[in-house]
Order: C-alpha cells, then sequence, then structure tokens
C-alpha cells in the first residue's frame, strides 16, 4: 500500500486548480438574487436584510484572509507566527455585535440578515453542484 501523497506530473488536461474567485463570484449573484427576491416576495427590508448579510460575509472572509495571509507569510519566512487569538476571532465579535445592534434596532429581519451570512456556504454547495455536473 503505497502512500505517495506528492502530485504527479501526469495531470488530466481537464484539470483545474481549486479556487476561490468561482465561489466569490456565486457568493455575490447569491446575495443579489436572493436580495431581489426577498424584496419582491417578503418585503423591502427582507431584501436588504439579505444584501447586508451577504455584504457581512464578504467582510467576514476578507478580514479572515488577511489573517491567515499575516500567519502563513510569517511562518514561510521562518519566524513564528505571532497571533494573538484576541485578534484572531475579533472578527467573531464585531459580527456579533453587527448582528445585535441590527437586532435590537429592527432596522431589518434578523432571518434576513443571517441568510445572507449563510451566502458563502450556499455558495460552496452551488461550487459542488457544478464541479459534480460538470464532470459528468
Amino acid at each position: 500500500m503505497g502512500d505517495d501523497f506528492e502530485p504527479s506530473a501526469d495531470q488530466p488536461e481537464n484539470f483545474r486548480p481549486l479556487s476561490n474567485e468561482r465561489i466569490l463570484v456565486i457568493m455575490a449573484v447569491l446575495g443579489i438574487v436572493g436580495g431581489i427576491a426577498g424584496f419582491i416576495w417578503v418585503s423591502l427590508s427582507f431584501g436588504i436584510g439579505v444584501t447586508v448579510g451577504t455584504a457581512m460575509a464578504f467582510l467576514n472572509y476578507y478580514w479572515l484572509k488577511s489573517s491567515l495571509r499575516k500567519i502563513f507569510s510569517a511562518a514561510a519566512a521562518g519566524e513564528r507566527p505571532r497571533m494573538l487569538t484576541g485578534t484572531y476571532f475579533l472578527r467573531y465579535l464585531v459580527i456579533a455585535a453587527i448582528v445585535a445592534v441590527i437586532y435590537a434596532t429592527g432596522v431589518v429581519p434578523v432571518v434576513a440578515l443571517l441568510l445572507g451570512l449563510a451566502a458563502f456556504g450556499f455558495a460552496v454547495v452551488v461550487e459542488g453542484v457544478i464541479r459534480i455536473v460538470a464532470r459528468a
């Protein structure tokens, strides 16, 4: 049983490396379509809530990407990665505070906001379906 984990040189011609770009595009499309659908079928505030939640999901994604880039670039340079857990989890506190303020003020429905925040997860599912269908 050979456990060879090195990448082989004989990749198929249709091999595409994984990329987050399409997931982010799908996430944006889902946020816009979800906002429009929420406006049409529920209310204007519901549509705005989905859109604001999707914007917060983008904020969370890029904030995490920035934090991880700093950690891994320090590790690649041979330095010990300095990461304070407070700064790493600060984004969760900020997002929770925004959700709490929106909940307390009732500006937009919290359900719509949470649906928008889940846009990244929905986009990953859509990306998986696309890859399965494209392979078939």
